[in-house]
Protein backbone atom coordinates (compact mmCIF):
# COMPACT_ATOMS: atom_id res chain seq x y z
CA UNK A 1 0.00 0.00 0.00
CA UNK A 2 1.16 3.48 -0.99
CA UNK A 3 1.73 5.72 1.91
CA UNK A 4 1.92 9.66 0.98
CA UNK A 5 2.89 12.53 3.03
CA UNK A 6 2.36 15.43 2.53
CA UNK A 7 4.33 18.93 4.04
CA UNK A 8 4.96 22.76 3.26
CA UNK A 9 1.75 24.38 4.02
CA UNK A 10 0.98 27.14 6.56
CA UNK A 11 -0.44 30.95 6.73
CA UNK A 12 0.70 32.83 3.75
CA UNK A 13 -0.86 36.24 2.75
CA UNK A 14 -2.36 37.25 -0.88
CA UNK A 15 0.40 37.45 -3.86
CA UNK A 16 2.50 35.31 -1.37
CA UNK A 17 4.39 31.84 -2.38
CA UNK A 18 4.59 28.63 -0.43
CA UNK A 19 6.24 25.21 -2.08
CA UNK A 20 4.34 22.19 -1.39
CA UNK A 21 6.11 18.65 -0.94
CA UNK A 22 4.76 14.83 -0.77
CA UNK A 23 7.07 11.93 -0.44
CA UNK A 24 5.55 8.78 -1.79
CA UNK A 25 6.44 4.90 -0.85
CA UNK A 26 6.77 2.85 -2.95
CA UNK A 27 9.56 1.02 -5.50
CA UNK A 28 7.20 1.86 -8.75
CA UNK A 29 6.96 6.05 -8.13
CA UNK A 30 9.25 6.72 -11.31
CA UNK A 31 7.32 4.88 -13.89
CA UNK A 32 3.78 6.68 -12.14
CA UNK A 33 1.61 9.95 -12.98
CA UNK A 34 1.28 11.75 -9.40
CA UNK A 35 -1.55 14.40 -8.63
CA UNK A 36 -1.99 17.31 -6.22
CA UNK A 37 -5.68 17.60 -5.13
CA UNK A 38 -7.30 20.43 -2.98
CA UNK A 39 -10.25 20.69 -0.66
CA UNK A 40 -11.82 23.93 0.37
CA UNK A 41 -14.28 23.41 3.14
CA UNK A 42 -17.76 22.46 2.28
CA UNK A 43 -16.81 22.02 -1.57
CA UNK A 44 -15.60 18.65 -3.59
CA UNK A 45 -12.22 17.65 -3.64
CA UNK A 46 -10.14 18.99 -7.03
CA UNK A 47 -7.49 18.03 -8.87
CA UNK A 48 -5.29 21.20 -9.48
CA UNK A 49 -1.78 19.47 -11.19
CA UNK A 50 -0.28 16.30 -12.16
CA UNK A 51 2.54 15.16 -13.73
CA UNK A 52 3.53 12.09 -15.60
CA UNK A 53 6.30 10.01 -15.29
CA UNK A 54 8.13 11.61 -18.41
CA UNK A 55 7.75 14.65 -17.02
CA UNK A 56 4.00 15.93 -18.92
CA UNK A 57 2.24 18.59 -16.91
CA UNK A 58 -1.25 19.33 -16.57
CA UNK A 59 -3.20 22.00 -14.38
CA UNK A 60 -6.00 23.46 -13.47
CA UNK A 61 -7.28 26.99 -14.87
CA UNK A 62 -7.69 28.45 -11.71
CA UNK A 63 -3.64 27.58 -11.37
CA UNK A 64 -2.29 27.88 -14.46
CA UNK A 65 0.42 30.35 -14.72
CA UNK A 66 1.03 30.41 -10.57
CA UNK A 67 1.47 26.57 -9.91
CA UNK A 68 3.85 24.84 -11.10
CA UNK A 69 3.96 21.03 -10.63
CA UNK A 70 7.44 19.24 -10.51
CA UNK A 71 8.82 15.80 -9.49
CA UNK A 72 12.49 14.60 -7.94
CA UNK A 73 11.90 10.24 -8.87
CA UNK A 74 15.44 9.71 -6.73
CA UNK A 75 13.49 11.43 -3.96
CA UNK A 76 10.27 9.97 -4.62
CA UNK A 77 9.12 13.22 -3.87
CA UNK A 78 6.53 15.59 -5.94
CA UNK A 79 6.70 19.44 -5.80
CA UNK A 80 3.83 21.77 -5.98
CA UNK A 81 4.93 25.56 -6.23
CA UNK A 82 2.18 27.90 -5.40
CA UNK A 83 2.67 31.60 -6.33
CA UNK A 84 0.75 34.67 -6.53
CA UNK A 85 -1.56 32.94 -4.37
CA UNK A 86 -5.42 34.09 -3.90
CA UNK A 87 -7.77 33.69 -0.64
CA UNK A 88 -9.50 31.16 -2.90
CA UNK A 89 -6.50 28.96 -2.89
CA UNK A 90 -7.34 28.16 0.75
CA UNK A 91 -7.64 24.72 1.17
CA UNK A 92 -6.07 21.11 2.42
CA UNK A 93 -3.93 20.22 -0.59
CA UNK A 94 -3.31 16.27 -0.97
CA UNK A 95 -0.86 14.25 -3.59
CA UNK A 96 -1.72 11.14 -5.14
CA UNK A 97 -0.38 8.11 -6.82
CA UNK A 98 -2.19 7.23 -10.49
CA UNK A 99 -3.41 3.75 -9.73
CA UNK A 100 -3.54 4.10 -6.21
CA UNK A 101 -6.37 4.49 -3.51
CA UNK A 102 -4.78 5.89 -0.99
CA UNK A 103 -4.63 9.52 0.15
CA UNK A 104 -2.15 11.45 2.74
CA UNK A 105 -3.13 13.35 5.23
CA UNK A 106 -3.13 16.22 3.45
CA UNK A 107 -1.41 20.03 4.43
CA UNK A 108 -3.35 22.91 4.61
CA UNK A 109 -2.36 26.57 3.29
CA UNK A 110 -4.40 28.98 4.11
CA UNK A 111 -4.13 32.74 2.21
CA UNK A 112 -4.95 35.19 4.05
CA UNK A 113 -3.98 39.00 5.18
Amino acid sequence: QVQLVESGGGLVQPGGSVRLSCVASGSIFSISTMYWYRQAPGKMREVVASISNTGITNYADSVKGRFTISRDNAKNTVYLQMNSLKPEDTAVYYCKKSGSLSWGQGTQVTVSS
